[in-house]
């Protein structure tokens, strides 16, 4: 059998070794020029691939296999459609050799941590556990590995293309506009979203928020649906079990009974959606039968990912929190409301095709400056003035913004690195992005002392 493998970054590259390993003659087709480490690779292994564009050769082959983000309107997808040759998505390709349970996590925000805190729980509880998805694994890596479970962050790119992976538990975090470049449209995003759950397996179950039921419309499946106390409706849960979490504590009510998942005290997370994030965590490892009280303690020791509201440094009673990782509109919301504190908030990049009107308002109700930056820093600007908001200013660098953003905060303050915009027009990927920003805040902080922006 004859492969084609579409892209060639971190995904695409992990599909084409173990298209290898089951035997098959594989092609990569990649838009954009492979390094010379991955070259080398795909020589080692007989795996023969062209670059810096895509040509009929890659229509040699029985199937055409999608890495993590191809667009269903990419010239490789036209090009087999117009030839006839089959297409599968990476999930479809890899499912049928992974071992263990699945517990996919999917949702616009927050997918990554709760992941992470899945897969921390189930390790430390002594499973044979894998974490698979934005982290530099995905989920080939893990085919034909004998493990218990696979907790998995799952993208609306990946589960556009899905059509029989399957997950024991389906976790979705929030549903907010995102990637509508690449959807089209918000009900197409959700329509990606939500095959998740319509993918579960016979025996699963989901986890999601009250808010996006009618969103998700998950049809009485199996699972808990996470509600705040003020939302809570009293006495026994008709349909679904509920994740209640009221002042200190989260609950899961199933039936008329209530068990206790953690108190908010031993959670070493900022914000209010990080505590969101290790509820739904929590129910989904309580749903694969693991004691609610012998795994809460766990989470204590939990260290959360890299630009993911990460406390990178403190000057002059100022702290700066790293939120790189927040790419949409949605996210940098959540990390302005969530995070206790005045804050003086560094925000752009290259946009989405999404509006900042809601955006601007949490500016205004939370922060006492805003720096802008990249290419969306003047739609950004303008939204802020629409709402009279006009204590901002726009520079041209990562190291101007935060040196600005120094100057404009109290102490006290926070200076919240949270963009609402991916990186592209400035570094290759958010990682990039923070760990640029904490270069240059370690600067400030060992600094004797700092110079004006």
């Amino acid at each position: 059998m004859k492969v084609t493998v579409v892209g060639s970054g971190v995904s695409g590259k992990s599909l084409a070794l173990l298209s290898k390993k089951l035997g098959y003659e594989v092609f990569v087709t990649e838009r954009e020029e492979i390094d010379s480490d991955t070259r080398d690779l795909y020589r080692k292994e007989g795996i023969l691939w062209e670059e810096k564009g895509h040509t009929n050769k890659m229509l040699n082959c029985d199937l055409v296999v999608l890495s993590s983000g191809i667009s269903p309107k990419s010239l490789p997808v036209e090009m087999a459609k117009n030839a006839g040759v089959p297409i599968q998505g990476e999930l479809d390709f890899v499912f049928p050799y992974l071992i263990g349970k699945i517990i996919g996590v999917t949702g616009t925000n927050g997918k990554s941590t709760t992941s992470a805190l899945i897969a921390h729980l189930l390790s430390k509880l002594g499973y044979k556990t894998a974490l698979a998805g934005n982290f530099g694994f995905p989920l080939a890596d893990f085919a034909k590995q004998d493990l218990d479970f696979i907790a998995a962050e799952i993208s609306s790119f990946q589960l556009h293309w899905a059509n029989r992976f399957s997950c024991h538990i389906a976790v979705v975090t929030n549903i907010c506009p995102d990637h509508l470049d690449w959807h089209g449209s918000f009900n197409a995003y959700v329509e990606s979203k939500k095959r998740i759950i319509d993918l579960l397996s016979s025996d699963g179950y989901c986890v999601y928020q009250n808010k996006d039921r009618e969103l998700l419309r998950t049809n009485g499946c199996r699972g808990a649906v996470l509600r705040w106390g003020s939302d809570c409706s009293k006495g026994k849960c008709e349909e679904q079990d509920e994740i209640i979490l009221h002042d200190s504590e989260a609950y899961l009510r199933t039936g008329s009974h209530d068990i206790k998942l953690f108190s908010y005290s031993i959670l070493p997370l900022y914000g209010r959606h990080n505590v969101e994030n290790a509820a739904m965590a929590m129910a989904a490892v309580y749903y694969l039968g693991c004691d609610a009280e012998r795994t809460s303690h766990l989470l204590s020791d939990f260290r959360n990912l890299p630009h993911r509201c990460e406390k990178v440094g403190e000057k002059r009673g100022i702290t700066f929190i790293d939120d790189s990782k927040g790419t949409n509109v949605a996210s940098s919301i959540t990390a302005i409301t969530s995070i206790p504190g005045t804050k003086v908030i560094i925000l752009g990049g290259k946009g989405k095709g999404e509006q900042y009107d809601e955006l601007a308002k949490a500016v205004k109700a939370h922060a006492r400056g805003a720096v802008l930056l990249g290419a969306e820093k003047g739609a950004i600007s303008e939204a802020l003035e629409r709402i009279g908001f006009r204590n901002y200013l726009l520079v041209s660098s990562m190291e101007e913004a935060v040196y600005c953003a120094f100057n404009m905060a109290c102490p006290g303050d926070i200076v919240l690195l949270s963009p609402a915009c991916t990186s592209w027009d400035m570094y290759k990927n958010y990682h990039e992005r923070g760990e640029d920003f904490k270069r240059i805040v370690k600067t400030i902080v060992e600094a004797d002392s700092v110079k004006n922006g």
